[in-house]
């Protein structure tokens, strides 16, 4: 999606139009090439923030397999095999 938001505001800055057309929904509506602007600038600042949630999230998922892998290895042994192939 950022890439997407990314691509939007490049074609904006290429247009010569005052007023653009923006998706809300399932609609096209005209607005100003300023609002449009901010809005994608606040739609990327938001997916920005997300992404860097989600990677926190994935990183402590994987802190958390890693320890419950050390566990089962240290109860089990070679008896189960953890590793992603």
């Amino acid at each position: 999606m950022l890439e997407n938001l990314e691509d939007a505001s490049n074609e904006l800055i290429l247009t010569d139009e005052d007023v653009v057309r923006y998706q809300l929904g399932e609609v096209f509506c005209h607005i100003l090439k300023d609002e449009v602007e901010e809005r994608l600038d606040a739609l990327k600042a938001e997916s920005e923030k997300e992404l860097e949630q989600l990677e926190e999230e994935k990183e402590a998922v994987l802190a958390h397999m890693a320890k419950l892998k050390t566990i089962l290895y240290g109860k089990f042994k070679d008896s189960v095999n953890l590793e992603e192939d």
